[in-house]
């Protein structure tokens, strides 16, 4: 679980990140899971961005997302998701 402090640096940290998966209409899938799971073991920090064909509630898609792939939900702004895990091997970002 991370504090308000922590969440506050990876927020700063997201900001300059650009969403590297977009959520549609086919909505949070094992096969979209599979991918974030591979991304963020390697990034760390990630933005996932839901589009607007997506009739799902943005809070639920977020939850989901951050379930599955078993990361801490940093943020979510807008239709943009911000997703933290610490990485066991590329280990980047040291938290406050």
């Amino acid at each position: 679980m991370l504090t308000g402090k922590q969440k506050r640096f990876l927020r700063a940290e997201a900001h300059h990140l650009t969403p590297i998966f977009q959520v549609g209409k086919g909505g949070v899938n094992d096969h979209l899971i599979q991918h974030v799971v591979e991304a963020i073991e390697t990034r760390e920090l990630i933005k996932v961005s839901i589009l607007n064909n997506n009739s799902d509630d943005r809070d639920e898609v977020a939850a989901a997302i951050a379930e599955g792939a078993g990361a801490e939900l940093v943020q979510v702004i807008g239709k943009t998701i911000v997703l933290y895990k610490e990485s066991k091997d590329h280990k980047r970002i040291e938290l406050p």
